[in-house]
């Protein structure tokens, strides 16, 4: 029994833990995993239970799905056979879907200097780029290729080597690590850390009731469960006033539903405020549903690494895959991208084209 096995492991670990686990299958033996990072799951998974009921109250395990319908079932909020509706409203994952929905009127533009930063043994290359308010840019590559160190440039918590500049821009950040040193309530911490935004009715409708506060508000701070703390984080950054918001690993400690709607969050306020987003995301799907832009990361992790510059989400993601020697279709019920068995006829097929993501559904290409 494997619980959680894709916490705190890049894209590629990912994969191959899945590998992994699917060698240790044997005819006389079971295996079973919670996993809520969805590609692997759909990676993993020859069949999927799917849990509901009220946190911390009560639960109910459904009989065993084919793996589509599975996550399928679970993405709608509804089980056919028992016609029982779990969640008000079904989960999808249109690309960008947030956008449309904002007629967004781009007026600042920032650009950074190409330049490099050696910390240790480790080298990091740095293409030049510029980026836009109303823009997320998510930042793919594997674990020490310098996702974090590239974030600590920006905010200028690093200097570069040599006299490049990185401009001046107000930055707020929420790290890849959370410690709770806060003596008091959540409610006590928002009022103390981000009081205004805390106030405003509308951070309060696009941030806080969204993520579900209101069930641990007057809880303490130490007492609380890692995801409760990353839901508290990512409110915390958010309601800094900053031009740029650097986030690293939103979707550690969520559960499924949560990373869905902590993006769609992330989203709408990027957008409402007009500010600019750099993300750093190992969950695939969740990666691809927040970024307008993609900088993909590749070298030698820990070695020597290379940033490219900001680029479009489907040849950064093909790149990316690419890489990672693995394809990715898009479901064409609900847009979610799905992960392709290895040497499967559509991984093999995907691969001669060249097409190591979709965006489009692969019913209307083909």
């Amino acid at each position: 029994m494997f619980d959680e096995p894709s916490s705190y492991l890049d894209v590629k670990q990912r994969l191959s833990a899945a590998r992994i686990i699917r060698s240790l299958l044997r005819p006389d033996g079971y295996v079973i995993v919670v996993e809520h990072d969805l590609s692997v799951l759909d990676y993993l998974s020859d069949y999927i239970c799917v849990l509901y009921g009220q946190p911390a109250i009560y639960g109910v395990v459904t009989l065993p799905h084919s793996v589509r319908e599975g996550i399928n079932i679970f993405l709608d909020g509804h089980i056919p056979t028992e016609n029982l509706r779990f969640r008000e409203e079904s989960l999808t994952f249109r690309i960008a879907e947030g956008t449309e929905e904002y007629l967004i009127e781009k007026s600042r533009a920032f650009q950074y200097p190409s330049m490099e930063k050696t910390l240790g043994n480790f080298k990091l290359s740095i293409e030049s780029g510029g980026f836009s308010d109303s823009e997320i840019i998510v930042m793919m590559g594997e674990n020490g290729t310098g996702k974090t160190t590239f974030c600590r440039l920006l905010a200028g918590a690093l200097k570069p080597d040599g006299d490049e500049k990185v401009p001046e821009m107000k930055i707020s950040m929420k790290p890849q690590t959370i410690t709770p040193k806060f003596e008091g309530t959540v409610r006590q911490l928002f009022f103390k850390k981000i009081k205004a935004a805390f106030l405003s009715p509308q951070f309060q409708t696009d941030v806080v009731k969204p993520l579900k506060l209101d069930d641990f508000i007057d809880q303490e701070v130490k007492n609380l469960s890692g995801g409760e703390l990353q839901r508290v984080a990512i409110v915390l950054a958010l309601g800094m006033p900053a031009d740029i918001y650097l986030i690293d690993e939103p979707s550690a400690y969520l559960d499924s539903e949560q990373r869905i709607i902590v993006s769609r969050v992330i989203k709408r306020f990027i957008m409402h405020a007009k500010k600019t987003a750099f993300i750093v995301e190992h969950d695939f799907i969740m990666a691809t549903y927040l970024a307008d832009r993609v900088i993909v990361f590749d070298g030698e992790p820990g070695i020597d690494a290379h940033a490219n510059e900001p680029e479009s989400l489907l040849t950064g993601c093909n790149s990316f895959l690419k890489n990672l020697d693995v394809t990715f279709r898009r479901d064409p019920t609900n847009f979610r991208p799905r992960i392709n068995k290895l040497n499967s006829q559509l991984d093999q097929e995907q691969k001669l084209g060249g097409n190591y993501f979709f965006l489009e559904d692969v019913e209307k290409s083909s």
